[in-house]
């Protein structure tokens, strides 16, 4: 069957800044809270590798981009760097990146790839989080004075903004399960940080619509479907809970402009409101996005609490429903995630459904594999056929819930070439571009990156 998709629908991937471009501590860039964690923390780093030089795309950026047309690109989504660009987070905006992201750009348009531009992907530049990062009224306002400084620089050529890169990740990872700096285990202070995030994506929405660039302006979330064991109504009911705090936490307000009712209960009900103003919500409720962008990789599967926890231990979500591994599922063994290609269909469908069949696109997915070198061929580059197969299967559900009225406009893989993965930095492989790091940065077009040319220029593919 011939699986073709709709006219200029987007073909390319994703990536970030930070995990790309390297050059942590040159012109004029100032730390992140990655920079500043690695310094305290290296033995929380995979194999201790740290932030500072990532992928060398800070200089290697031409023939990137000539590689991502070589792979069929026509659009790519990465983020510009608060750090780089004002190092301080407020104040002087930084010439020499100024230069940088213009050079990328205009490169970028040159090789018929477009620009994506998304402004924050976990990277706080430290001297905010000092000020208390997304809890603090200062930092909220320095970040919307950022995301408006990069509209005035950069949108006569970028028409594709996002304003964060799945923004629940920081939440959960810093602030309740000690995964991400700050290390901190608060359900309050989390709930206070999603609410600071939402405000601050608000004021830039807000922002990129008084300026009139004629642009689309969005998010990016990850969002993870969540099944119930059963259709046991306790079950049924930690689906509910599980869904209301890791989906609609972000896509109720930033798609309808209001928090879930359910949501506002539960933290009423648990003493975690954050603190806000009803001017707050009127900029939320008066500022929604334009284009969603939907990060998929794997779904929760959830149960009813099977003990209570302890009284004395912190909040956390699971304290409402606890995680359920479905037996025999497929899973990607290296990266311990379960495969379940149809929840990608069941995301565009609640999207054309309860979301006003919103215009988005899949921002990324992907494959992530550990110790890709024994895969290497004859020839020299590597025959990842598993990531064929997994994106096969995706977008064949993709396409099912296009041909069923979702507005899905295009696909991003995750991601364009090997990059670093916070904590986990090169432990797997995502890219369809293989960067060896024992060889100056080699470059090298995996088995994925010839398929995905086709795929491209074909607008669809057989299976």
């Amino acid at each position: 069957m011939k699986y073709t998709f709709p006219e200029n629908f987007w073909w390319g991937s994703a990536a970030s800044g930070p995990q790309t471009e390297g050059a942590a501590d040159v012109d004029g860039r100032k730390p992140s809270i990655w920079d500043y964690w690695y310094t305290k923390e290296p033995g929380r780093f995979f194999n201790g590798v740290g932030p500072a030089n990532t992928s060398n795309f800070y200089y290697q950026y031409k023939e990137d981009i000539a590689l991502m047309k070589e792979t069929g690109h026509n659009s790519f989504r990465t983020s510009i760097q608060w750090s780089r660009l004002i190092p301080d987070g407020i104040g002087e905006v930084n010439p020499k990146a100024v230069d940088f992201y213009n050079r990328v750009i205009d490169e970028m348009i040159a090789q018929g790839v477009t620009p994506f531009m998304n402004l924050y992907h976990f990277d706080m530049p430290m001297s905010m989080q000092e000020k208390g990062g997304f809890e603090s009224r200062e930092v909220i306002d320095a970040y919307a004075t950022f995301a408006e400084t990069c509209f005035k620089l950069f949108g006569d050529r970028v028409k594709h903004w996002f304003t964060f890169n799945e923004p629940i990740v920081p939440v959960e990872a810093g602030y309740l399960y000690d995964m991400h700096y700050p290390n901190v285990v608060d359900f309050k202070r989390a709930v206070q940080v999603a609410f600071g995030t939402t405000l601050a994506h608000a004021k830039a929405v807000k922002a990129y619509h008084g300026l009139k660039q004629d642009g689309k302006i969005g998010i990016i979330l990850n969002l993870t479907p969540s099944y119930p064991r059963s259709q046991n109504e306790a079950d049924l009911r930690a689906a509910h809970l599980a869904d209301l705090i890791f989906n609609r936490s972000f896509l109720d307000p930033v798609t309808l402009g209001e928090f879930p009712k359910d949501l506002v209960e539960l933290l009423r009900e648990k003493n975690f409101l954050p603190e806000y103003t009803e001017e707050d919500l009127v900029t939320i409720k008066e500022n929604i996005i334009d284009i969603l962008g939907v990060n998929y990789y794997q779904p929760r599967r959830v149960k009813a609490k099977e003990y209570m926890p302890h009284p004395d231990a912190p909040f956390v979500p699971e304290h409402l429903f606890d995680n359920y591994e479905m037996p025999y599922r497929k899973m990607n063994p290296y990266r311990g995630w379960e495969i379940y290609e149809k929840a990608i269909y069941d995301i565009a469908i609640n999207i054309r459904d309860n979301y006003n069949n919103m215009p988005f696109f899949i921002s990324e997915n992907g494959m992530g594999v550990e110790g890709e070198d024994r895969y290497r061929n004859h020839e020299g580059y590597i025959e990842d056929t598993y990531r064929i197969d997994f994106i096969k299967s995706h977008l064949q559900w993709l396409h099912k819930a296009i041909s069923e009225g979702s507005n899905c406009q295009g696909y991003h893989l995750w991601t364009f070439m090997d990059c670093w993965s916070w904590a986990n930095a090169y432990k797997n492989r995502y890219g369809l571009v293989e960067v060896n790091l024992d060889d100056n940065y080699k470059r090298t077009v995996k088995a994925s990156g010839k398929w995905y040319k086709t795929l491209a220029s074909e607008n669809g593919f057989e299976a």
